[in-house]
Order: C-alpha cells, then structure tokens, then sequence
C-alpha cells in the first residue's frame, strides 16, 4: 500500500484509539501551553509565575478549570438564548477535529502489539484545505457569541473578529499555495515527505531543505497571518480589554466562557502543528540528528514534533509579552496592503521559478540577459521617478489641525502637526496665551436622562 490508502486499511478499533490519542494530545497541549504563556510571561517580567499548584505550578490550568466549572453562569436577558448557548461549541469543535489530519509522528509500534500504523487519525487528498476551512468555520461561533449576548461591544469584537478573519486568512492561503506548487500536493503526509527527499544540492551534496528556507516570504507571511488568525496579542482587535470591556465574549462566564479561553489556545496549537507540519518537515528530526536514521523514525518523531510545535507558541507568547496592540486602521491597512499584495507578488515568482526550472530557462544565457535588463530597467525607474514631483493632495494642508475636531482626540496624519499647546489641559495658562490658537473643549456626551453643561448652567 502506497500514499493514502494505509490510512483506510486500519481497524476501526485502531482508527479510534489513534483518534482517542489525538484529542487527549490536543487536551493536554492546550492545559501545558497555559501554564507555559504564563510562565514565560513571568520570566519576561521578572516574576516567578504560578508556582503554588503542583511542581512548578504545573497544576495552576487545571485549578483554573475547577474554579471556571464552580462559577456562576447566567444569561444575559437580551441575549437570543439558543445561539447564545451554541456559539461556543461551534468555536471548539473546529479546533478539534483539525488535528485529526495532522502527522504527529511516522510509522510507529502499538505498545504490546506486532501492529504498526502512522500516528496520525487519517489523511485527505486536500487535508491542508480541510483545516483551513475548519478555521474559516470557527470565526462564525466568535460572530454568533457576539451578536447573541445582546451587548455593544460584543458586537463590535465579533464584526471585528469577522473582517479580521476575512482578511487574514487571504494572505494566510496564498503563502501556503507556494509550499502546494513545491510538494505537489495537499496531503499533510505527503508534504512531510517531500521535505524529507533532498531536495538540495550544494557542493555536489544533496540533502532535504525545509521549506521554511526554500520559502522565507511564505513562511514569514504565515507566521504573520497565524497570529491574526488566532486573534492573539498584538492582533487582539476581537477582544481588546482597553476598550471593548472583553470583546466577543464578554457576555459569558462559567464553563462557556471556558470553552473560548480553550478554543483560543487549541487553535493556537493547531496553526502551530500546520506550521510545522508545512514548513519545518513536521515529525522529522533537525540536522544533525536527521543523519541517524534510528532518531529520524517511530516514536522519536513525537519528540520532535513537540518540541517544533512548542517553539511556534513561544513566538506567541513573545509577541504577546512585548509587542502593544495595533490600531484597527493599522492592523486592516497592513493586512490589505501588505500582506496581500506581496503575497500574490511572490507566488507569481514561485510558479514562474518552477515553471522556468522544468522548462530548462535558467540554463540558457538568453534568460540572464533577458532578466538583467529588466532589473535595470526597475532600478532606472524607481529612481527617475522619484525624483520628479507628483501631484498630491494639498487639501486642507494650510489649515490648522484640531486633534480634537468632533470632540475625540485623533493623531495627526501626513503632514499634520500637533499645535504646541495640544498636550495643555483644558484651563492651564501658556507661556505664550496670546498667540496660541484656541482650543476646542471636548463635549460632554448627552443622555436621555441626564442633562449637559449648557443646561446646567
């Protein structure tokens, strides 16, 4: 049996406890990688971290699990109550039922048997696409929970979280066709074996190259697109404590509260398992442990692939831990104009790169002509163009800026500047206070039962 067909040869029994064995995997990596964020965190802020339940606070997860299932649930009253109660099984299971395609290690020995199998529950001709559509599917329980709960700013975490999940997940795909025209194929299995070939020739040696190297742009893109996709630190639009009290969920407590704080963390092992899986050769050891062939097989491949999975999510408890929140302008604007468009950019030169490589382009000096001349041509004009004028908007450039024009403080953009006595409070004298411009106060805002200022006085 070749490809595919050795995951459908399996017992259902088999199928089961390999399937059994994943979601305990997933279980146990979600309660780790609590204890582990806080515990780098604390280590990043000179602290110890939880260290009062069990060996170095090893416990502290599962005694935030017993205090969750101990609390208080209610309902919000305006809140559609079936939905409400659904939203956050609809976010859970998806991040569930995803790691049931990921290799988790190769042909290993069932313990007290003569039975071989891979570690992994099955595969698909489009396993890849699967897990993508399975987190597209996952945003849908962040919008239901927030429209549900009958809450302002529920709602507006939940229309953030749907236009952040849109966006994101474009460039998120289009990194990962480059690694499809590479392997060709979708197959998880298949492409942790294709890294596995060499692929590589340097000094008249071959060797297998990740693709994490072949594919920097791709990789990099992802490693990006992975942590809006998540909605984690500094892309945390969603929730945003600061401003939108908690987000989505801000309506729930107890177990169902729960549920979003594990689905958050179970999809942050999934993308990790993908990225490993798609770029790091997933369960196959690192050079130079690779070149024995006895730590590159079995159950040693569960080793690695932990320890792969495990530095992904330290980048995003880094990234949490130093990064501040972007702007929502800013985190839509880099995703759709950056992201995107380099994006595509790069997967135009992959395919022409594969393209070129089969067809024996780049062994003909016509090519490398061809080529140099376009390149001067781009470095010629780049600066040519630059240093002619162009038209811009002038639109409104002589006029005075008002950070508080419409009563809320907004930062200067283009050629704005702040007037020097925009950081003075209301009421403060200046040193030069006949000739500073005036300053407009900011309004009280009005409520049906409440009076302003105007009518006070």
């Amino acid at each position: 049996m070749t490809g595919l067909d050795v995951f459908f040869a399996d017992p259902w029994w088999l199928v089961l406890i390999k399937a059994v064995f994943a979601l305990v995997f997933l279980l146990v990596m979600t309660l780790f990688t609590i204890w582990f964020e806080r515990r780098v965190v604390g280590l990043m802020q000179h602290r110890k971290g939880p260290t009062m339940n069990g060996p170095f606070g090893l416990l502290q997860s599962l005694a935030d699990g017993m205090k969750l299932m101990f609390k208080e649930d209610f309902t919000p009253k305006n809140a559609e109550k079936v939905v409400f109660m659904i939203a956050p099984f609809v976010m859970a299971i998806p991040a569930v039922t995803a790691i049931a395609v990921i290799p988790i290690a190769g042909v290993v020995q069932i313990p007290f048997t003569d039975i071989t199998t891979p570690l992994q529950v099955t595969d698909l001709p489009v396993s890849v696409l699967f897990i993508v559509a399975l987190a597209s599917i996952g945003v849908y329980g962040i919008v239901l929970a927030g429209w549900s709960g009958g809450s302002t700013y529920s709602l507006l975490g939940a229309l953030r979280s749907s236009a952040q999940v849109i966006s994101y997940e474009i460039a998120m795909g289009l990194a990962l066709v480059g690694v499809f025209l590479y392997a060709g194929s979708l197959s998880t299995s298949e492409i942790v074996a294709a890294q596995a070939q060499p692929n590589f020739t340097l000094f008249g040696q071959t060797f297998p190259l990740w693709y994490c190297v072949m594919l920097i742009p791709s990789f990099a893109i992802y490693l990006i697109s992975m942590v809006g996709e998540t909605n984690r630190a500094p892309f945390d639009l969603p929730e945003a404590e600061g401003e939108l009290v908690g987000g989505f969920h801000t309506e729930y407590s107890s177990m169902r509260f729960a549920m979003f704080f594990m689905a958050e963390y179970m999809n942050m092992i999934t993308v990790s398992a993908l990225a490993t899986t798609l770029f790091l050769g997933g369960w196959h050891a690192p050079f130079p442990f690779n070149l024995v062939p006895a730590l590159d097989q079995g159950w040693w491949g569960l080793l690695w692939f932990v320890l792969k999975v495990l530095f992904f999510l330290f980048l995003f408890v880094w990234l949490r831990g130093t990064l501040p929140r972007l702007r929502y302008d800013q985190f839509m604007s880099f995703g759709w104009k950056w992201l995107i468009p380099i994006s595509l950019v790069w997967l135009m030169a992959v395919a022409a790169f594969r393209l070129g490589n089969r067809e024996g382009w780049f062994s003909t000096p016509t090519f490398w002509v061809v080529a140099g001349v376009v390149l001067v041509g781009l470095i010629v004009a780049t600066f040519v163009g630059g240093d002619g004028e162009t038209a811009s908007d002038d639109t409104g450039a002589d006029e005075p800026f008002d950070a508080f024009a419409g009563g809320y403080p907004v930062p200067p953009q283009g050629d704005q500047q702040l007037p020097e006595l925009a950081g003075l409070l209301v009421g403060e004298e200046s040193p030069d206070a006949d000739s500073a411009p005036p300053r407009r106060a900011r309004p009280m805002p009005a409520d049906a039962d409440q009076t302003t200022r105007e009518e006070q006085s």
